[in-house]
């Protein structure tokens, strides 16, 4: 399976990502963690040690510069637009039982966009790991779909977006399924996060009529805990663990 995941900063994504990982990794699944949001630290949550240690792969200029033949931060020029990356899991990942993680980092544009040696190593590499590798690859993204291209979208098995009660969460979610929908992918699905009480999931659904809603996950405190303690998520009684179960089922 190749997922992505998606949605607005806040609403738990990352945990999703983590626990996701997790429960294939309980499953005996090999899985390759990919944390694509500069603002996230996947490794953390899925209790990586020594996790802030991760350099990204943004931040290595030796790298970007070996295999685009142009030293990062350089705008326009030439440089090489299919470097060699399929090396790269194996050799920058960070092993955790059955996960490998790989950290891109974020990169900084300007204007409309960046056609740099450092977005192009990344979109290379994300397009071979989605397309080319064999693990459960789960894909941490920012509050959108850059990483990924037209080429990339036909392999993601499907596109998870996790919101939470409230407009401007649902307001992410219709941004990120119409670039989705630019580029052809088409497989979206929602997990809905942090849900207190009736009201709330009844608001979800009345709100997400056209998207398939794999599950409501309760909020819950335990979430919290972990993270002041610096544990993983996964290591807490919840109950959203064991509806990741049915969550893995589904897709």
């Amino acid at each position: 399976m190749k997922i992505a995941i998606s949605g607005k900063g806040g609403v738990g994504k990352t945990t999703f990502a983590a626990l996701l990982a997790r429960t294939l990794n309980g499953m005996g699944k090999r899985v390759l963690a990919i944390d694509a949001d500069p603002d996230a630290n996947l490794a953390a949550a899925l209790g990586i040690p020594g996790a802030e240690s991760i350099i990204p792969i943004s931040q290595m200029k030796e790298l970007i510069y070996e295999r685009t033949e142009m030293k990062p931060g350089s705008i326009g020029g030439f440089f090489k637009l299919n470097p060699t990356v399929d090396d790269l899991p194996d050799a920058l990942s960070i092993q955790f039982e059955n996960i490998k993680l790989m950290r891109l980092g974020g990169i900084q544009k300007g204007g409309a966009g960046c056609i740099c040696p450092e977005s192009t190593l990344l979109k290379a590499l994300v397009t071979h790991v989605v397309i080319g590798r064999d693990e459960t690859v789960i894909m941490d993204m920012e509050a959108g779909i850059e990483h990924l291209g037209r080429a990339t979208a036909k392999s993601v098995d499907r596109l998870i977006v996790v919101v939470e009660p409230g407009k401007r969460s649902l307001e992410t979610l219709d941004h990120i399924k119409k670039l989705a929908n630019e580029i052809g992918l088409t497989s979206i699905a929602v997990v809905a996060n942090k849900i207190r009480n009736a009201r709330e999931e009844a608001f979800i659904r009345n709100q997400i009529n056209d998207t398939k809603i794999l599950a409501c996950l309760p909020f819950e405190s335990a979430f919290i805990d972990a993270d002041l303690s610096g544990e993983s998520p996964f290591d807490a009684d919840t109950q959203a663990k064991r509806i990741l179960s049915t969550i893995v089922n589904q897709l």
